[in-house]
């Protein structure tokens, strides 16, 4: 265990977070259990928080940010003001962007959710270092960035330009074979939980970094996404995919600053590897209380629904709302089935206003809400009653997520979550 100091001593073989870490350091290597202080490429804070941090900061007379350049402030938790409170927030988080001289203020009708839309326009790319409040930026893993929470010492980050971290320990988990029709990275994201829940992969995620390996090509930046999303909820501090060509194309066309991707070293240390073979996964659905809780898709067909959602930090960008647009076309949203859509950006959303999947999903009785985090942020919109049985695409499915404590919360891929709202109960996509 070294301090930042000690570590500048060391030179060795690094694994690619680890690569940015060190640059991010200015260092030439890191190890795990060394403690260093990055300098972040983006700083994030989203709405539901930035009132306490505005707060916090005031009462120790900081008034001005070390890096306000570097500054993303969001507007995603709550986007429809459905409170006086949110409306409160919302004149608060105004006020802090304009005192504070933020570089980039995202506001109502801009941006979207912030794990999101980020990486569409460049203010995070491959080999970029992320400090965020909240645990779902390890998204910026499937550009081959890094993204940490540090919860609110993100005030710290704010005022002083970085924080203190403790280099994690990186797992390197091996995808061998290719997705089946229908099966959508979400589906491996659960099977992953599954298996360590079984104990079949003896992956311990609490703090560490998981990185892929293995047959990638196949996995477009919204699957890689999907990916990143899930290993967070089950405890892991970090998730990074080895940015592919169509991934740095897609980097290099929207940066805003340039970028040096990071790959890991051959012979770079793991604390654990494990393979998996996709070549016979299946739809899955995560039972009430957890996405590590997935069975099949068959044990829980025909299970009645109420309310269903297709959104989230893990599901919401266009190749994942597109592809249950074309499940709903020409269908309806069953009768007593509450369907809520929610693009992950402003840029989703133009897209779909652009072809004619809009109109698909208002003629199939579906509502569609502004880019965000939708229900997912404890059902601000679109709750649940009491004994309500949903299925979505929500990054976690907690008792209470939704609303009602006792309300039951399934979770599936975009493509069963559009199958089941018509079918009216869950249903594998594959036999609507």
């Amino acid at each position: 265990m070294n301090t930042q100091e000690q570590a500048s001593n060391t030179v060795r073989a690094m694994t690619g977070p680890e690569k940015i870490i060190a640059k991010a350091c200015g260092l030439p290597s890191v190890a795990p259990g060394d403690f260093v202080f990055p300098i972040p490429n983006m700083v994030m804070v989203h709405d539901n928080v930035l009132p306490s941090i505005k707060k916090a900061l005031d009462s120790i007379g900081i008034d001005q940010l070390a890096n306000p350049e570097k500054v993303v402030l969001v507007t995603d938790h709550e986007v429809l003001y459905g409170s006086p409170r949110a409306a409160l927030y919302g004149a608060t988080n105004r006020q802090a962007a304009k005192a504070w001289k933020v570089g980039h203020f995202f506001d109502v009708g801009r941006g979207g959710h912030g794990h999101i839309f980020p990486m569409e326009m460049g203010l995070v790319s491959p080999g970029h270092f992320v400090f965020d409040n909240d645990r779902h930026c390890t998204n910026v893993g499937a550009l081959g960035a890094v993204g940490f929470r540090v919860g609110l010492e993100i005030s710290r980050v704010l005022a002083t330009g970085t924080n203190w971290i403790m280099v994690p320990h990186s797992l390197q988990l091996t995808l061998k074979g290719k997705l089946p029709p229908y099966v959508h990275a979400r589906d491996l994201g659960t099977h992953i939980g599954r298996l360590i829940k079984l104990g079949t992969i003896p992956f311990d995620l609490d703090y560490k970094i998981l990185e892929f390996a293995g047959d990638l090509d196949q996995f477009s930046l919204a699957a890689r996404v999907a990916l990143c999303s899930t290993p967070t909820e089950l405890g892991a501090y970090g998730v990074f995919f080895p940015p592919s060509k169509a991934v740095l194309e897609h980097a290099s066309s929207v940066a805003k600053s340039p970028f040096k991707a990071e790959y890991s070293d051959p012979s770079a240390h793991y604390q654990m590897r494990a393979e998996i073979d996709l070549d016979n996964l299946e739809p899955l659905v995560s039972l009430p209380g957890g996405i590590q809780n997935a069975v099949p898709i068959s044990e829980v067909a025909g299970q009645p629904i109420d309310h269903a959602f297709i959104g989230s930090c893990g599901s919401s960008m266009y190749e994942d709302i597109a592809a249950a647009a074309e499940v709903l076309r020409s269908r309806k949203v069953s009768s007593g089935v509450r369907l809520f859509v929610v693009p992950g950006s402003e840029e989703t959303l133009k897209r779909l206003a652009a072809t004619d999947l809009m109109q698909v999903f208002v003629e199939a009785g579906a509502v569609v809400l502004p880019p965000g985090c939708g229900p997912c942020n404890d059902a601000v919109v679109g709750p649940l009653h009491s004994g309500e049985v949903s299925i979505s695409t929500a990054t976690n499915n907690n008792h209470g997520r939704f609303g009602a404590k006792d309300a039951k919360l399934y979770l599936g891929n975009p493509l069963t979550v559009a199958a089941s709202s018509v079918a009216g109960s869950i249903i594998d996509p594959r036999h609507l």
